[in-house]
């Protein structure tokens, strides 16, 4: 009988079920939310772009804003299953989020974990901060970096073609630990920063222009 490394080990163990997971979701109503979405400010009649649809979470793209979890929450892991099921489009999971609208007037202070089609595990700085190996190849040249508007914002993932075909099913886990961040897709590791300069927070799903469905949206207290 072949013997499993002590790696791979420690992989399957990552993705087995674990009876602590949280849903964060009810599968009923957005209990435990609150959004943000500027266009909702002085048009309450407008549609709000997070609605619950045969028991699954849909960010509807328009308007756009934040789907923000009412709980803070420190070293953990999130288990997200989503997929878009019309045009690709874009979409992100944020976590360590704080301050409302501190970027662009739109953006909570976070660290992004990009959902974008074709781009899904890539870090977006928010006014917080997180270095990754060979930070100046996923990052652009070091002169350009930042966490501000008009910053390098935007740190590549490591892999690709981790995403399925679209209008399926991807699973993305965050694991969220000190100030350490790790993203896997589909079972790929595609993404590890250490320092954030943030170690909790709100989680938040966007509306960012894309319909997005959410099957699960789980936590686990690491």
């Amino acid at each position: 009988m072949k013997i499993l490394s002590t790696l791979t080990f420690l992989s399957l163990l990552l993705f087995l079920p674990k009876t602590d997971q949280k849903p964060l979701f009810n599968g009923k109503d957005l209990t435990g939310w609150h959004m943000d979405v500027p266009d909702l400010d002085n048009k309450t009649s407008t549609k709000k772009p997070f609605i619950v649809r045969d028991g699954m979470l849909v960010s509807l793209g328009e308007p756009r804003g934040h789907l923000i979890t009412d709980a803070v929450y420190k070293n953990f892991q999130l288990e997200v299953e989503y997929r878009f099921p019309g045009a690709p489009g874009n979409c992100g999971v944020l976590v360590h989020a704080s301050t409302p609208r501190a970027l662009y007037d739109m953006f909570p202070k976070s660290i992004e974990v990009q959902m974008e089609h074709g781009n899904a595990g890539d870090f977006w700085c928010i006014i917080e901060d997180i270095e990754v190996e060979n930070m100046e190849a996923k990052r652009g040249p070091k002169a350009e970096w930042g966490i501000t508007e008009g910053k390098g914002r935007r740190i590549e993932n490591l892999t690709t073609n981790s995403e399925k075909q679209l209008g399926e099913w991807n699973k993305m886990i965050i694991r969220c630990k000190a100030d350490s961040i790790k993203v896997w897709v589909n079972g790929d590791l595609v993404n590890e920063g250490f320092n954030c300069s943030a170690q909790e927070g709100h989680i938040a799903l966007q509306a960012e222009g894309a319909e997005v469905i959410f099957k699960q949206v789980a936590l686990t207290q690491l």
